[in-house]
């Protein structure tokens, strides 16, 4: 999925926590949501804050869909709660291939 294609339909499915999303869908809106953040907060950071609190709108049912396509239930997305490990764990599994059910 192309880069803009990935980043409309993560804020288009921003209340949908059913289904799944596969690897590239999850990395290509992170990636897109990474350039808006930046170019946003070059003009303002006002303007960047309110984009950051916002974009958890489509970021959290984008975790959970990710979760869910590599066979783990949300809870799992507390486990970034835990200092440096959690993050470096939820990359990891967000790295995983997707299983085929």
């Amino acid at each position: 999925m192309p880069l803009i294609d990935a980043y409309v339909a993560g804020w288009q499915r921003s209340f949908d926590y059913e289904g799944r999303s596969n690897r590239g869908d999850y990395w290509w809106f992170v990636l897109a949501n990474l350039i808006v953040a930046l170019i946003i907060n070059a003009i303002s950071s006002k303007l960047y804050n309110i984009y950051a609190v916002t974009s958890i709108l489509p970021g959290l049912p984008l975790v959970i869909r990710r979760l869910r396509d590599i066979g783990k239930a949300w809870p799992w997305i507390l486990i970034g709660l835990i200092p440096i490990i959690g993050g470096i764990w939820l990359i990891v599994l967000f790295c995983q291939p997707s299983i085929t059910a």
